[in-house]
């Protein structure tokens, strides 16, 4: 974020340029963008009554083997829907109601270890500079791709870790060089004094296991962003992986996979990503809609997670070997073409790294 890279991204008019968008009618936007309470309260509170059971049938099984589905149940929750909530609200969309918003986005944002200040003008930057290289500091699979680090991060060690980091260097009053770039310094004292918080919260979750000499509390506060990590990581890997970087159409940089209820729920629809990206203030209950809308002017969606595997999976071997391959996307017959030039450098490799 501080390198030649987001100079020369900044310099050739790739950072904060005009994306390409499909034409709706006006009257079809408006209705799309409409936010609702209803949808979220619902998945709200199944997601938490879930997380509740879950974790008393966790705890009341404890030292017993029927416990472990109840613990891994619950970790997803905690460590991969989280995620997903964290990501919805900070956009403001998954409820009308405000407060909302920003209740469940600070308690996403905790368990994934992840500031809220911080996060809220990192995702920021991320939308404006989809996978622009230099600019985006959320680029999941950078190229080549760390394989090994994608592996630990299934099990949430590399990004737990450095979350864990960042809020003890943020509770020393200190903010990295990086976050700096980002975040206005007027939003800096929040994000120092949140982290605060946060370090108070783990202290005491620690000295409770420590006094009862059980590991029952980490079980529930911390360890879930390890332990249950997998899910975001598989389906958030499928967002960007293996496709074009620098340019300015997220039909060529972004990813529409079709996955199953449960995965669906878990990820809160983010799965309709190229679709989010084009339009980012249509609230995730309305996604599919979207998609059905705008799907003449698309790429064809992944059928399964599996067959979007299938997919990524020889790209990123390839860019092992080669860290300009990449895999262009092909448009329906009703689709409005990619601008010519980005679409001619996609083909041929030439689109500046």
């Amino acid at each position: 974020m501080t390198g030649p890279d987001a100079e020369q991204a900044v310099a050739t008019g790739l950072s904060a340029a005009d994306w390409y968008h499909t034409d709706l009618p006006r009257k079809d936007m408006k209705a799309l963008m409409q936010r609702r309470d209803a949808p979220a309260i619902r998945d709200t509170a199944i997601l938490f009554g879930l997380m509740i059971a879950l974790a008393a049938g966790g705890v009341m099984l404890w030292g017993n083997v029927w416990a472990v589905p109840f613990w891994l149940g619950y970790g997803v929750l905690y460590g991969s829907a989280m995620d997903s909530r964290w990501h919805e609200c900070g956009h403001g969309t998954a409820f009308r109601t405000s407060w909302m918003n920003d209740a469940l986005y600070q308690i996403a944002s905790f368990c994934m270890v992840r500031n809220p200040v911080v996060w809220r003008w990192s995702h920021a930057r991320h939308h404006t500079d989809t996978v622009i290289v230099g600019r985006d500091p959320e680029i999941a699979v950078m190229r080549p791709p760390a394989l090994l680090r994608l592996l630990l991060n299934v099990f949430g060690i590399l990004d737990a870790l450095q979350g864990w980091s960042r809020m003890l260097r943020n509770a020393s009053g200190r903010l990295d060089a990086e976050e700096a770039t980002w975040v206005p310094e007027s939003e800096q004292p929040k994000v120092i004094r949140i982290a605060r918080i946060w370090v108070a919260i783990y202290a005491a979750t620690i000295g409770i296991a420590i006094a009862t000499g059980s590991i029952i509390p980490v079980m529930l506060i911390g360890l879930p962003r390890l332990y249950g990590a997998w899910h975001h990581v598989m389906t958030g890997v499928l967002q960007h992986a293996g496709l074009a970087d620098n340019v300015n159409d997220h039909r060529l940089n972004s990813r529409t996979v079709l996955m199953n209820p449960v995965s669906r729920f878990i990820y809160w629809n983010m799965n309709y990503h190229v679709e989010h990206h084009m339009f980012p203030m249509v609230p995730y209950h309305r996604l599919p809609d979207l998609h059905a809308a705008i799907r003449h002017d698309l790429p064809a969606p992944s059928p399964s997670i599996l067959a979007a595997y299938v997919e990524v999976w020889p790209v990123l071997r390839r860019q092992l070997r080669n860290e300009d391959h990449f895999l262009t996307r092909t448009l329906p017959t009703t689709a409005r073409p990619y601008r010519d030039d980005l679409h001619a450098a996609a083909v041929d490799g030439l689109i500046p790294t």
